[in-house]
């Protein structure tokens, strides 16, 4: 049953025309993920569903006695409530509207429960005395107790740990009514979503799968697209040498032949994605870099860190993780020097240049009536790149704030565009160590994965606190765990190899608790050989990192890897000339058809031999690095 239709709708904001005469379906039950790049609309759709932004054409239509409840990216409170007050609102509010005023009062305990589960101990607090994150998470609680046909998330993972987010994730897999939900999550996504909706260039595309499926979808339908554009172009180039030619007569049929060629020579092209391009930019690392030397750190009665020492290497990626207000940040900005320890120090090398990308955008120091070009012109007007020395502005463009973006003020760009603009700050001063703090939040998807792209290539350090399961296992080979009372444990690998190593020592002292495994007493070292790999085998998922004996390539793998460059390259050279043969062959159907079938076999060869040449050169690596 459909319960909500956003109808050819169309809204602008100035000259930015967001969406323009598209149209959406929502039926009951279903779980969309809504993704595009930051500033294409994603969160006005979504206040558009919820009643509290009106489209300047088409309509918004909720089926009768449907109730929407909305979680907005950056909620607001009574400062003065409690923090039982502001959750127990708007739940107690609708309620009493259905008459059933008696039930508010039942969800009570409810809200307590849930507070404590989200992090938030002391009901009695103020509002007013909560941060950003303590207030996203209330607001998150609210909407999930509220009663809802339709439940609206804008960014609901941004200030949740892992843990919360499974928790999250748990919850909406298992609720019966509808959800919309705007994240960066691409894990959650997967896993939640059941469709994937893509607002591109004003326009809605539904794809009927979860993220996995929806990148296959797309692909599929941007092929298709341009397999049509290379069509009209054969056409094109074909009717062009008859109007070369001159018509032989004036019949009917030579002026409707020109008004074809005048039609498909108006034709748009299909574009491709934006995206965001970031050549490395970094400064020279000399070889005494970033020493952390017995740090301890505590608020009060609460220690944060203690005793944590660590050396940080040319080219580390490591990954800080751990509970809301464990002290991931608070370590941060002892490395920055924004805060001192207690005890311990922190030796910086002369020729390291930090730079620190901070959670808060208010952190960020953005003022909100300086535009954007003369925002990025305060740290370099020129910067030293792959390519060569480029401007300012070039580096926006690259960016994606075109020309005239450039010289809009901080504070009319979205969230997600001020995130884009104070990254782009950060590397313009050129770091070579760089400190992302929840580098996730309000980025969209298609920044992310370039960003994960640039952080491959930056010849510096890299140091992560993330909730961002996907982006730990994208970007970090070691992790840091806060694991209560500020101890610190490391771990090697990502985030999928943490887990998998938690749940084998979780197993490990499940066992170890009784002593027995099959009801015998057995050493504790065999518990744990076991336990590790019996937990990988459950998971699904086997670590290299557990391996006991030596990396090394066989046979077979060091012959690719002698030979497989070489191959790449004649693959490519002979896709070129299938191109060009194609081209010939517009008119021949026949030899069009085969040739066709010649490109897409050859194509589907070099995409294994890449990505055997992918698994190579890691494998590489990992020997290298034994």
């Amino acid at each position: 049953m459909n319960i909500l239709t956003v109808e050819n709708i169309v809204k602008s904001y100035g000259e930015r025309k967001l969406f323009d005469h598209t149209s959406f379906y929502l039926q009951e039950g279903e779980k969309v993920g809504v993704i595009g790049i930051n500033g294409t609309g994603k969160s006005t759709l979504l206040k558009m569903m919820a009643g509290l932004e009106e489209p300047d054409e088409g309509n918004v239509i909720r089926a009768n006695h449907v109730i929407c409840t909305y979680l907005s990216q950056h909620p607001n409170f009574d400062e003065e409530e409690t923090a039982l007050q502001a959750v127990l609102k708007e739940t107690k509010e609708k309620l009493r509207a259905e008459g059933v005023g008696e039930e508010a009062w039942a969800k009570e305990s409810d809200a307590k429960a849930m507070l404590m589960r989200i992090g938030i101990a002391d009901i009695t607090a103020k509002c007013g005395t909560l941060s950003g994150g303590q207030r996203k998470r209330l607001a998150l609680a609210a909407a999930l107790l509220s009663p809802a046909d339709i439940l609206i998330l804008d960014e609901p993972t941004n200030h949740l740990d892992n843990e919360m987010a499974d928790w999250l994730e748990d919850m909406l897999k298992k609720r019966s009514g509808a959800i919309v939900m705007v994240t960066h999550d691409r894990y959650f996504l997967d896993s939640v979503s059941n469709r994937i909706v893509e607002i591109d260039k004003g326009q809605i595309y539904s794809y009927q799968a979860n993220y996995s499926g929806y990148l296959e979808l797309k692909a599929m339908r941007e092929e298709e697209s341009f397999a049509g554009e290379r069509k009209r172009q054969s056409i094109l180039r074909t009717e062009l040498e008859w109007v070369k030619r001159g018509a032989r007569a004036r019949s009917t049929k030579q002026k409707a032949r020109l008004e074809r060629y005048e039609e498909l020579k108006q034709v748009q092209a299909p574009s491709c994605d934006a995206k965001v391009e970031m050549s490395s930019v970094a400064s020279r690392l000399g070889k005494t870099t970033v020493e952390i030397s017995h740090v301890s750190k505590r608020y009060g009665e609460k220690v944060l860190i203690d005793d944590f020492s660590y050396l940080f290497l040319k080219e580390d990626r490591i990954g800080f993780i751990g509970e809301n207000g464990c002290g991931k940040t608070t370590l941060m900005k002892i490395l920055t020097g924004q805060c001192e320890p207690d005890s311990g120090s922190v030796e910086i090398g002369q020729t390291v240049k930090i730079g620190y990308y901070a959670q808060e955008i208010a952190a960020l120091e953005m003022p909100q009536d300086k535009k954007a070009i003369d925002y990025i012109r305060d740290v370099a007007e020129y910067v030293k790149t792959e390519d060569g020395s480029i401007t300012a502005s070039q580096m926006l463009e690259r960016f994606l704030f075109s020309g005239s973006e450039q010289y809009t003020l901080i504070g009319k760009l979205s969230g997600g565009e001020k995130r884009r603009l104070a990254l782009l700050k950060v590397l313009m001063s050129a770091p070579n160590v760089l400190i992302l703090d929840e580098p996730t939040n309000d980025l969209d998807i298609a920044t992310l994965a370039v960003l994960e792209d640039y952080l491959d290539r930056f010849p510096g350090i890299v140091i992560t606190v993330s909730h961002d399961r996907y982006f730990l296992d994208r970007t970090v080979r070691r992790i840091f765990a806060f694991e209560g009372d500020g101890k610190l444990r490391q771990y090697e690998g990502g985030y999928t190899d943490y887990s998998n190593k938690k749940e084998a020592m979780n197993a490990v002292a499940a066992q170890e608790s009784d002593g027995s495994v099959g009801g015998k007493v057995v050493k504790s070292s065999v518990i744990n050989n076991s336990a590790i790999n019996g937990a990988e085998e459950k998971s699904g998922k086997k670590s290299w990192k557990v391996q006991s004996s030596k990396l090394k390539f066989t046979y077979k793998e060091q012959q690719d890897y002698e030979t497989i460059e070489d191959e790449i390259a004649k693959l490519e050279e002979y896709l070129e000339v299938l191109e060009e043969r194609i081209l010939r062959a517009s008119t021949d159907f026949i030899k069009l058809n085969e040739l066709t079938k010649e490109k897409e076999e050859t194509e589907q060869r070099l995409e294994e031999r890449m990505d055997r040449w992918m698994y190579l050169e890691e494998l590489k690596g990992r020997i290298e690095s034994q």
